[in-house]
């Protein structure tokens, strides 16, 4: 029976949610080992002179406890 854990992380990106979720991933791959799923769980902006300035991303990354 495998054990998971499931870890909250924020991410953003200047081009879209897409890439703000591939970020969060690789850049929570670099010392989480055994990821098997990411949910995004809230998207939203910030916005600058009218302006789509920042794209973010709220992740529940899922990875197995060894």
């Amino acid at each position: 029976m495998a054990i998971m854990k499931v870890i909250e992380i924020l991410s953003n990106s200047n081009e879209s949610w897409e890439d703000a979720t591939a970020k969060g991933i690789a850049k929570a791959s670099k010392s989480v080992k055994g990821i098997r799923s990411a949910f995004v769980q809230s998207q939203s902006v910030t916005v600058k002179d009218g302006e789509v300035d920042e794209y973010r991303v709220n992740l529940k990354v899922t990875f197995e406890v060894k």
